[in-house]
Parts: structure tokens; sequence; C-alpha cells
């Protein structure tokens, strides 16, 4: 099931539906943009001023976490020279969290996808940090 859906299921079941829907934000209808709201609840492990990352609710690996910008940007198409930095902010979460899980040395793998051919679920950029196991390759 796709990303969005399951977070869409899991609140209507939850009764919270109108409340998914009413809120504000960079792009009303963007469900991470909520998260960041803290309109929809998630299992944050790190918070700045810039970025936020928090445990995917279907994880991949035994540590599947998604790290986001706070500011709303669509697709790696969208980065440009006034967004950029941004990317920078979110590897720096990465490594902060691989400390944190203690994955730093073992290793761990970032994704980020874009739009629907690359996987692209949710618009709004964001890396997927999985660790915890040996992880095979190619993906997908």
């Amino acid at each position: 099931m796709l990303m969005a859906a399951r977070y869409h299921t899991h609140f209507l079941e939850e009764g919270k539906w109108s409340d998914y829907m009413s809120g504000a934000g960079e792009n009303n209808d963007c469900l991470f943009c909520k998260i960041v709201e803290k309109k929809i609840p998630a299992d944050i492990v790190y918070e700045s001023e810039d970025i936020i990352a928090f445990k995917d609710i279907e994880p991949k690996a035994p540590i599947h976490c998604l790290i986001i910008p706070k500011k709303h940007i669509s697709t790696i198409n969208d980065i440009d020279g006034s967004n950029s930095n941004i990317i920078g902010l979110m590897y720096e979460a990465v490594a902060q969290l691989a400390r944190s899980f203690n994955v730093d040395k073992d290793g761990y793998r970032v994704v980020m996808n874009c739009n629907s051919n690359g996987g692209q679920t949710v618009y709004h950029i964001h890396l997927h940090f999985l660790a915890g196991r040996q992880l095979s390759w190619p993906p997908g």
C-alpha cells in the first residue's frame, strides 16, 4: 500500500480524518506538512529548526526513519539555489541519527525517491534512512 494511503487509512480508522483534512500549511494537502505542524502524530526521533525525522509506519528495515525539511519542497526537481542548503541539513540529521541508533560504524542506506517511477508517494522531499540489517543490492 502506498505510504500516503497508509497514513490516510490509519487516521480514518482513528476517527481523525476531519482533523487531517482541516489543517493549513504551506501545502494544505501535504501529509508531511501536517506532521511538521503536529496535526498528525508521528514517532519523532530528531528535530531541529529546519528538519524533522520520524519512524516510518511500515518499515522496510529494523530501523527505517524519514527525514524531511519543515519547509515544503515537493520533489528533487524543485530544489534550486534558494533552497538547496536544506539537503545538507537533511544529511547532517542522517549522521546524527546514525550515531543515535549506533549504526554509524556498521553502515546504513539513505534514499530519496523522485516522482512516481522513482517510487515517491508523498510529494514532500524526504530521505529514507534504513539500517539495522545487511541491505541487499540492487534495491527494488
